[in-house]
């Protein structure tokens, strides 16, 4: 070891003890423990800007290209100030550190190698960014002094071209030279702490920086303090406008989004304030109860009679919080009557998707408490007489659970691939889902067709009991979130429903969930296909393009489980009863297990939901992008 890097080394672990001894670095700053001005390398003002920002749990996939990040880790953590979890892949760390955030609020950081591994979280990333959840990354990149190309970096002649992708995707900073840390961690904090679009914020560092000395460098000039929130609208004459829309307006929806997930309240009084119906995002499901008979549940292309029925019919929009993916407003031919859009967004983009848009940026409960406050002085409550579009609209969320209760009764089909009578999904689902609100368990749900099913499925009562992936719908997040039960400071069941393709993305929760003390299980629900692609060839062409959706290989996804010491696997049978017991067993299981269900796929309408809206995808965007034009809107 360099010998000032040992002086160095020495101070590091007297100032870890001294900050543990205090309470927390503000302690120690405040009682001068230590020493406001202090020599330390680029890595340990890094971790401690981490400490600052109550950031104390590291994900990790360490390699040379984060080696010196990685001692200070190791001082800090035998300190007792941080804690690191290693894995074996970047992107099953990226997603157990979103989920963390987005489960229980809890912050983590990922850290990766140059090159390949920081691709695969980068890729990763997109989950976070795409559902406003605040992530760290740290990167380890390619030196500053240009000596010639270094091992795994872009094999390129130009600068900066990790900070190139990494701005791309999201937002980023190169620490090229190490006193700029503390504007890096305020541009930093400002995307990951941000109040209402939070996303991922890429910390780029030199491995020839990483070491760097700081002669007095002043830790105070690491920052703290997220961003503040939005207030409201203090517009008298938006505020008119948006009364007398909601006063002459006949047929109502409003669109809730991931941004109103916490007005449940105001929203129920806006409802009945406006005789208005809900339609929820997935992100939003539980804001108000599925119950709740104003409650028309998902719409968009894989959506529901009763939400899709209110958003075809509705003459007046109202959106709260909401960004207009694809399947969500039918590729923007969702509203074809709609001739007033009022839109309280906390960004100007969302805010003004739509023509004929009155906007409000602003948090969401707090306008919705103007409005409602606006409407009950103008004594406006329009649900004080039954309506014709409340009575409608009540019919179809019955014709709904009538359609539903159909599936789940016929809970077993024949398969032509397993060659005898198994479950269906919506079967497994629903029975999985209601096992998981009865236990208390939080339910994660993966892309495909586990998930499109899912959407239409779960009848959460309050938020925070389902969580899916519907920003980015990246195959094989909820296995990897599990590792989340493990890592969070304050404890919670997972069950993670899952398909054979999604699991087999990324298995490497088996092991890392046991290393690491993950609480939870998956659920396989094995057709041996990527049946959500089969199902969408088969309805744009007439036809399945089996070989390259479809799989011959039999896994015998058990005793893969049970391989892994610690892991409990068990069947989960050919009927609702004997897939209750295996659950009931893998929540007695104190540690991660798997529970392997076969499921049907094939052209019986009873094995599924369908699709009941519009997509711009394959043979169907001509007649959706006519129609997108037609309504203008």
């Amino acid at each position: 070891m360099n010998k000032n890097y040992a002086v160095l080394t020495k101070e590091r672990e007297k100032r870890a003890k001294a900050i543990f001894a205090a309470g927390g670095i503000e302690k120690a700053l405040e009682k001068k423990a230590i020493e406001q001005f202090a020599d330390i390398t680029l890595s340990e003002a890094i971790v401690l800007g981490f400490l600052r920002q109550n950031v104390k749990k590291f994900i990790t996939t360490f390699g040379h290209g984060s080696t010196e990040v990685g001692e200070v880790l190791r001082v800090y953590e035998e300190a007792g100030l941080v804690n690191t979890y290693g894995v074996r892949s970047e992107i099953e760390a990226s997603h157990a550190a979103m989920a963390l955030r987005w489960i229980t609020g809890e912050k983590a950081a990922v850290i990766t190698s140059i090159g390949p591994g920081a691709l695969q979280a980068l890729a990763a990333s997109i989950v976070p960014i795409s559902n406003g959840v605040g992530v760290w990354y740290l990167f380890g990149d390619e030196t500053t002094e240009d000596e010639g190309l270094n091992f795994q970096q872009i094999p390129k002649a130009e600068q900066n071209l990790f900070l190139q992708l990494t701005r791309t995707m999201g937002q980023a900073y190169t620490l090229h030279t190490a006193e700029s840390i503390g504007s890096a961690f305020r541009r930093g904090i400002n995307v990951v702490d941000h109040p209402h679009r939070a996303g991922a914020f890429f910390l780029l560092m030199p491995m020839n920086i990483q070491c760097k000395k700081m002669s007095s460098f002043n830790i105070n000039e690491l920052p703290v303090g997220a961003p503040p929130s939005l207030g409201t609208t203090s517009d008298k004459e938006t505020l008119d406008k948006i009364v007398e829309i909601l006063s002459d307006a006949k047929k109502t929806v409003v669109r809730v989004g991931g941004g109103a997930k916490f007005a449940g309240k105001e929203l129920a009084e806006f409802l009945q304030l406006t005789d208005s119906v809900a339609v929820t995002s997935p992100v939003a499901s539980g804001v108000i109860p599925y119950n709740d008979p104003r409650n028309m549940t998902m719409a968009g292309s894989k959506g529901s009679l009763s939400g899709n029925y209110a958003m075809d019919d509705a003459d007046t929009l109202v959106v709260l919080g909401a960004r207009f993916a694809c399947q969500s407003d039918c590729s923007r031919t969702a509203y074809p009557k709609v001739q007033h859009v009022i839109n309280i967004n906390a960004e100007i983009e969302p805010a003004m998707h739509y023509n004929k848009t009155t906007a409000v940026l602003g948090e969401i409960g707090l306008t919705l408490s103007v409005i409602n406050k606006e409407l009950k002085k103008r004594k406006i409550n329009k649900s004080a007489k039954p309506s014709e579009w409340a009575k409608a609209c009540a019919q179809k969320k019955k014709e709904w659970d009538a359609f539903k209760a159909e599936r789940y009764t016929k809970s077993v089909l024949l398969d032509e691939v397993w060659k005898r009578e198994v479950m269906t999904q919506p079967a497994v689902i629903k029975a999985a889902t209601d096992w998981a609100r009865k236990n208390k368990a939080v339910s994660l749900f993966d892309a495909g067709d586990v998930q499109a099913n899912g959407f239409q499925i779960v009848e959460d009562e309050k938020i925070g009991q389902t969580f899916t992936d519907t920003g980015a719908s990246y195959m094989g997040f909820s296995v990897s979130a599990l590792l989340a039960t493990g890592i969070a400071s304050k404890k919670f069941y997972g069950l993670a429903f899952t398909g054979d393709g999604s699991f087999s993305m990324n298995p490497t929760i088996l092991i890392d969930g046991v290393q690491h003390g993950a609480q939870g299980c998956i659920l396989l629900l094995d057709n041996r296909r990527m049946g959500a692609i089969s199902s969408l060839q088969h309805a744009q062409f007439g036809d399945k393009f089996d070989h390259a959706t479809n799989d011959s290989v039999e896994v015998d996804y058990v005793a893969w489980a049970k391989s892994v010491k610690g892991v409990q696997a068990f069947h989960g049978g050919y009927s609702v009863r004997e897939l209750i017991s295996a659950l009931d067993k893998a929540k007695a299981h104190k540690g991660l297990s798997l529970i392997h269900v076969p499921v049907y796929f094939g052209s019986n309408p009873l094995g599924g939901f369908g699709a009941f809206g519009r997509w711009n995808v394959g043979n169907w965007c001509e007649d959706v992008q006519k129609l997108r034009h037609k309504i203008g809107l």
